[in-house]
C-alpha cells in the first residue's frame, strides 16, 4: 500500500497577524534572502496575491516572480510588500555587549 501524501502550504496556517508575524521573523533570523523572499510570498499568498500586488503598486506577475523561490526581489520591493502587509521591519542588537 502507497502511502499518500499531500503537499504543506503554510499559507493556509498564516490566518492572524501573530502568526503572519512570527512566520517572518522565523524567516529573516535565518539570514537567507531566498528564504525571506519565499516567506513573504507565502504571506502575500494567504492575505491574498491580488490586493497586495494593488497596494504595493505593482502587477500580480511580477509579484509572483520576485516572491518565489528563484526571486531576487530588490529592496525597494520587499518593502513595498511589507508596507502592504501592514507590517514593518525594526532592527534590534545581534549581540549584547557582556555586562
Amino acid at each position: 500500500m502507497a502511502l499518500e501524501t499531500t503537499a504543506f502550504d503554510p499559507a493556509e496556517y498564516l490566518d492572524n497577524d501573530e502568526a503572519i508575524a512570527g512566520y517572518l521573523s522565523d524567516a529573516l533570523e535565518t539570514g537567507d534572502g531566498a528564504f525571506i523572499a519565499d516567506a513573504l510570498g507565502v504571506v502575500a499568498r494567504a492575505k491574498g496575491m491580488k490586493q497586495i500586488a494593488e497596494d504595493a503598486g505593482l502587477s500580480r506577475e511580477s509579484l509572483y516572480r520576485a516572491l518565489s523561490e528563484k526571486g531576487n526581489p530588490e529592496f525597494s520591493t520587499v518593502l513595498k510588500v511589507v508596507a502592504a502587509l501592514g507590517l514593518r521591519l525594526s532592527a534590534t542588537p545581534a549581540h549584547h555587549p557582556a555586562e
